[in-house]
């Protein structure tokens, strides 16, 4: 673990206010989403599980495939695909086209996507004023910081610091009350969407033989963001694919109900090209930018390939013991909790932040909530043996390497074993149900790191072994 990361962990940790605001929010999020998902609620569920996990795979098993046949129905449509491998890449096309357009300002929906290649930063320097229209996004965007969550990016932030905030940035008078501090934020974006040459989204589906574009939001502003500028630029992983319209069903069905719990969000969009002859609204243009960014590259990996399935829900991170505990800016990157542990080593690198496959508990909970069936602890601990293995390469880790071995001759000698976990129960002898604190020559190294975090169990008054010799008669 670097030490960056590791100082972002404790001083989480300890901000208690911080945890309290993610604990509640996360909770919530969890219960809405236990209510919707049960046998009543969805009958099917598993089913629909399942069935989304095999549409997922047979997808990008067949990639290439359905990258050309949305490009062709996005070109008969009237829009047209632009393919970038890199950020710059679509710095470059978005440059370009708002020269050409005279544009000066951008209006954006919430997108993962950019804040994975830091879009709006790289507009800016361009003097370009891009505008997240998101209430999250918009939030964080001015205090200067990345999401929070996946879902919910200002889930840190209570109603007193955007109280704060937007007096301080908006020169509104304070207000507490959030229904009024929606109105505010309201009453600033109108401004922009009016005022706005481009509108710039994110994806959640794309559908192949359609060539759509599929948004599901809450607030409305992704349509605005959509409809009203003259051009609208959709910028999407190619992973987001799925092959039919008929496949959308069962991805709706799943997405709201593991986000937020709800059966269906408030606004889900279809769109499918710039404005028809006599319709009144829509954009005049339809780009639609499909970025790789390292993707392809797990492709190779039939196992961790399983990666690109995340539909974005953030139910993982909802559910997640450590991403509670340490929170999203935590995190290395834009994606946190345990699809960013996964994600973001395959996508930056092992090395971007090599202690990431190691800040779960493996409980399985992220799994069992994946609307996807991604297999995240799976994944971990084979990112977590690459690193590992990177590690011995490089010479790193000969003490840890000769401290298994010792492990492993004393488990393998059942005297040996039997002394040590002797000489352990009278060290920690006496101390009640739990050690706070570990004695003497136990609490040195990794095992003092390891247990500044856990209370150890104190041990029985008697052995297993001498249990199991009890039992058999005297024989061991």
């Amino acid at each position: 673990m670097s030490a960056i990361f590791d100082e972002r962990i404790r001083k989480v940790a300890a901000e208690p206010e911080v945890q309290r605001k993610v604990y509640a929010a996360t909770g919530r999020l969890m219960e809405h989403r236990r209510h919707a998902v049960t046998e009543t609620a969805l009958p099917d569920y598993q089913e629909l599980r399942a069935h989304a996990h095999e549409l997922k795979k047979h997808t990008l098993e067949h990639l290439d495939h359905y990258l050309e046949q949305f490009a062709a129905s996005v070109e008969r449509n009237g829009g047209r695909v632009i393919f970038c491998d890199t950020g710059d890449e679509v710095e470059d096309f978005l440059i370009k086209l708002a020269g050409q357009r005279g544009a000066r300002l951008l209006v954006k929906s919430k997108s993962m996507t950019s804040e994975e290649i830091d879009l709006n930063e790289r507009l800016e320097r361009h003097q370009l004023e891009a505008v997240e229209t998101d209430l999250g996004e918009f939030i964080v965007q001015m205090t200067g910081e990345r999401p929070y969550h996946i879902v919910a990016p200002a889930m840190h932030l209570s109603r007193y610091d955007v109280a704060d905030l937007f007096t301080a940035k908006l020169g509104a008078p304070r207000e507490e009350v959030i229904e009024e501090q929606t109105m505010i934020a309201r009453r600033v974006l109108r401004e922009k969407f009016l005022k706005a040459d481009i509108g710039i989204s994110g994806a959640n589906f794309l559908v192949a033989d359609s060539g759509a574009v599929v948004l599901v939001e809450n607030e409305g502003n992704a349509r605005l963001t959509t409809s009203a500028p003259r051009v609208h630029v959709a910028v999407a992983g190619i992973e987001k694919l799925i092959p039919r319209a008929q496949d959308l069903a069962v991805f709706l069905k799943l997405l709201g109900r593991s986000a937020t719990g709800q059966a269906l969000t408030s606004y889900s969009s279809i769109l499918s090209g710039p404005r028809r002859e006599g319709e009144l609204d829509g954009p005049e243009e339809f780009y639609v930018v499909l970025l790789d960014g390292g993707r392809s590259r797990l492709l190779a990996d039939a196992d961790k390939r399983q990666s690109l399935f995340c539909i974005r829900c953030g139910a993982c991170l909802n559910h997640c013991p450590v991403y509670r505990k340490i929170g999203g800016h935590s995190f290395p990157w834009v994606y946190s909790g345990p699809i960013g542990a996964i994600i973001t080593p395959q996508f930056m690198g092992p090395f971007h932040e090599p202690g990431l496959p190691f800040a779960s508990t493996l409980c399985g909970e992220c799994a069992e909530v994946c609307p996807v069936k991604i297999d995240i602890p799976k994944i971990l601990l084979e990112l977590r043996a690459e690193v590992k293995e990177a590690e011995t390469r490089a010479g790193a880790n000969r003490l840890e390497r000769l401290a298994f071995q010792v492990w492993a001759w004393a488990m393998t000698h059942p005297a040996v074993y039997e002394m040590g976990g002797l000489m352990a129960a009278a060290a920690l002898a006496g101390q009640g149900g739990y050690v706070k604190e570990l004695p003497g020559l136990i609490n040195i190294g990794p095992v003092k790191a390891w247990a500044s975090q856990r209370d150890v169990p104190a041990p029985a008054a008697q052995s297993f072994r001498d249990w199991w010799r009890q039992r058999r008669g005297g024989r061991a």
